[in-house]
């Protein structure tokens, strides 16, 4: 996997993934940003909520359940020190379908969470306490 990051000016920077795909990163106006963007860590959070959500998506699909939506918020603590790194994060789920199984969404996120996603187990295994959660609603 390869990725760059090309500075444009102030603290903008836009970073391109091996695959091509581009995103603009840029700072807080406090801090010389312009606010074109998501920060860097607003990334690494974004992420990790990608990824495990891949993985839920994936696993509900592969068990055959009717999953018609899903939505997962994070929420993140950092260190009030520098480097500000991520302390803590909570990923709840919100996962909709037709008569979805309390078991197999919570056996989703588990084997996501302890076995599958790569960005939740390294931000683990760095020290940052993750949680989960999750939610049905009925289609």
């Amino acid at each position: 996997m390869e990725a760059s990051i090309k500075w444009t000016d102030g603290r903008q920077f836009v970073a391109e993934s091996g695959s091509g795909h581009a995103i603009i990163l840029d700072g807080n106006p406090d801090n010389g940003g312009r606010n074109t963007g998501p920060r860097p860590m607003e990334m690494v959070l974004m992420g990790l909520g990608g990824c495990s959500a891949y993985d839920v998506i994936n696993i509900l699909e592969k068990a055959r359940a009717k999953v018609t939506d899903c939505v997962t918020r994070l929420k993140a603590e950092r260190a009030d020190t520098t480097p500000a790194v991520f302390t803590s994060i909570h990923l709840h789920f919100v996962v909709t379908g037709v008569a979805l199984k309390e078991a197999q969404v919570k056996r989703a996120v588990e084997l996501s969470a302890e076995k599958y996603c790569s960005a939740s187990l390294m931000l683990a295994n760095g020290g940052v306490e993750i949680t989960h959660s999750w939610e049905i609603v009925e289609a």
